[in-house]
């Protein structure tokens, strides 16, 4: 289904733990392919991340079963330490995301520009998955 009129998606999380463990552990490599899939039968079983303005990274995305798998990749535009990340997606769409401290912890909003092939609802469920993925990486490795 294709949708007209969507400017932008916004999910968030918010993590119990320090600004500084939920910035590097969203930022480093070796934690992004501990959470980042939209559900259970999908996984990212290698990332590379250049985290500075002008860096690339690249998430491999592959279904668990080895039937379908891509990467996703993009450039940093802007990254202010424990603050915001911005970046652009290799096929133009941009992402921005905050970090912004609270009495009930990090909370982690995402912004994005929806693409054309999947609906609204599917995207925003998608995203959303992996940032509750994150939470739940976060707060379990924190407290196991």
């Amino acid at each position: 289904m294709k949708q007209e009129n969507i400017s932008t998606i916004t999910v968030s999380v918010c993590v119990n733990a320090t600004i500084e463990q939920v910035w590097t552990m969203m930022n480093e490599a070796t934690h992004i392919t501990k959470w980042y899939a939209a559900s259970t039968d999908w996984h990212a079983p290698t990332a590379t991340n250049d985290f500075i303005v002008g860096g690339r990274s690249n998430i491999r995305m592959e279904a668990k079963d080895g039937s379908f798998g891509f990467n996703f990749e993009w450039t940093y535009t802007n990254i202010i330490p424990l603050q915001q990340v911005d970046y652009i997606l290799d096929d133009g769409r941009k992402v921005f995301i905050t970090y912004q401290i609270t009495e009930a912890g990090i909370l982690v909003t995402e912004t994005f520009d929806p693409e054309n092939e999947n609906s609204y609802e599917l995207q925003q469920m998608g995203w959303q998955s992996i940032l509750t993925n994150f939470k739940q990486y976060v707060e379990s490795h924190l407290n196991p």
